[in-house]
């Protein structure tokens, strides 16, 4: 079985204003360069055989690039209480329609739809209940240029017990 998941790479001055950023909130667990994407889809665990028909789906993707920037900040919680810290991608509407067409390949390939909605982000850390207050992090907005979106990879999660390790497994070009 694999763990799979369609993410875009932020280029490589994104993420170093992204590692920049981080910070200012005790006990976050901070992401690391090699973890920094921003999920068009998450799949799961699927076996090699749809693992093989995901990836030749996906190549059937059409959509123009896209010049994205960095959004605002927030925070997803789970009853009130935040369990992660992000960074929003703009222009969303843009970025929804990229969602959708790698949502409508993956149904093409026999993947359930997604069902949740789409946050264009990029997680930064993950916070537990010790962590500290978060609403400085969030009331900032970095000032950052725009990066070109020309392409997505579909990716495969190992989880272990420091981390998760993403191994691309296909590259897709817009």
């Amino acid at each position: 079985m694999m763990r799979l998941f369609v993410a875009v790479r932020p280029p490589p001055a994104v993420r170093d204003a992204l590692l920049a950023i981080m910070g200012g909130v005790a006990a976050a667990r901070w992401q690391a360069d090699d973890q920094l994407h921003m999920t068009l889809r998450f799949i799961g665990e699927v076996d090699r055989h749809l693992a093989r028909d995901i990836a030749a789906s996906l190549a059937e993707v059409h959509h123009p690039p896209i010049a994205a920037t960095l959004g605002r900040r927030g925070s997803f919680a789970t009853r009130g209480r935040p369990h992660a810290l992000w960074i929003g991608v703009e222009p969303a509407a843009a970025l929804t329609t990229l969602h959708h067409k790698v949502d409508q390949a993956l149904r093409r390939a026999g993947v359930p739809a997604d069902t949740r909605a789409f946050v264009p982000h990029v997680t930064l850390a993950r916070i537990g209940r010790d962590a500290g207050p978060i609403d400085a992090f969030i009331a900032s907005r970095p000032a950052a240029a725009p990066f070109p979106i020309d392409g997505f990879t579909l990716f495969e999660s190992h989880l272990t017990r420091a981390a998760a390790v993403y191994t691309p497994v296909a590259d897709y070009r817009l």
